[in-house]
């Protein structure tokens, strides 16, 4: 699904064939989830292959490094670049980007002294594809942010997502919607997540979420658009009556929410401002003007 046998990848400072690839069976990032990563897009725009925010998400990759001490020396400039070698020589254009930086063989609990850099890209729809979601509350709640670093992409977060979103499918759902430690509406188990009631869209503040590019790009389409957004705590039976409400990540892109603990949004997805949201996203990443959407 992901490589063939004629898939190119980056594999430190080298593009090799994916069937080429190895790694250390005593890597620390392979026993203890001690890595970090990004997931980034390419899509056929107006103007040719862009990747979107790439900075943005290159930044974030060694910020998250930095966060957790893991050793990174790579300039942003030089990972963008890498990254459309990489689209060229695979030859793809709307495709996803997931750069991953690993350790090397300790079995302690401490910082690595060898670090490596993988590369590589695939063609990906949509995350949750093109249909309205059923979304569950869950009983896993966000890790305390005393315990880790929220605002780092770390491999090892992701077994509390992997956990949410298996226990939503077990239930009949198509995603979970997870609570904060004070039982406060958080985020996705890989989205972040807005609420439309009255003519508003809410989310969730930083602290207890990951700070999604993509979430950062919906707030800015709304300033830009006079769409009203703010950020504040969402209660639970603030969930109540809502009107719409819908994910968005990198991966999921924007994705409509049909309905939480099997009840239903008041508005028809068509007429919501994640609606809107939604369009004028798809405008921006592909390079389009989205004047023509009309609130």
């Amino acid at each position: 699904m992901y490589y063939t046998k004629d898939t190119i990848l980056f594999l430190n400072g080298k593009f090799i064939k994916a069937m080429d690839a190895h790694t250390d069976l005593y890597s620390q990032t392979l026993h203890y989830g001690y890595g970090a990563f990004e997931g980034i897009r390419a899509y056929q725009t107006m103007n040719g292959v862009k990747i979107f925010k790439a900075n943005e998400h290159f930044e974030r990759l060694k910020k998250s490094c930095a966060l957790v001490g893991i050793p990174f020396d790579y300039e942003t400039e030089e990972l963008v670049q890498i990254s459309y070698q990489l689209l060229e020589k695979n030859n793809l254009s709307d495709s996803y980007i997931r750069p991953l930086v690993y350790c090397g063989p300790n079995m302690t609990l401490t910082q690595p002294s060898e670090v490596f850099l993988m590369l590589c890209a695939w063609e990906w729809d949509k995350y949750h594809g093109n249909k309205l979601l059923k979304v569950g509350l869950s009983s896993y709640q966000r890790p305390n942010p005393n315990s880790l670093k929220m605002e780092a992409k770390v491999t090892g977060h992701y077994v509390n997502s992997i956990l949410a979103t298996s226990e939503a499918k077990v239930r009949g759902y198509d995603e979970a919607l997870m609570l904060d430690m004070n039982g406060n509406v958080a985020e996705a188990p890989g989205a972040n997540f807005f609420l439309e009631k009255n003519g508003v869209l809410y989310t969730p503040p930083l602290g207890h979420i990951l700070p999604g590019i993509t979430r950062q790009s919906v707030i800015n389409i709304c300033q830009e658009m006079d769409i009203p957004v703010k950020e504040k705590i969402i209660k639970q039976e603030d969930l109540e009556g809502a009107d719409s409400a819908f994910l968005c990540g990198t991966a999921a892109e924007i994705a409509g929410i049909e309905s939480i603990d099997a009840k239903p949004m008041r508005k028809e997805w068509f007429d919501s401002l994640g609606a809107t949201v939604q369009e004028a996203y798809k405008c921006q990443v592909l390079e389009k003007s989205f004047s023509y959407v009309i609130i």
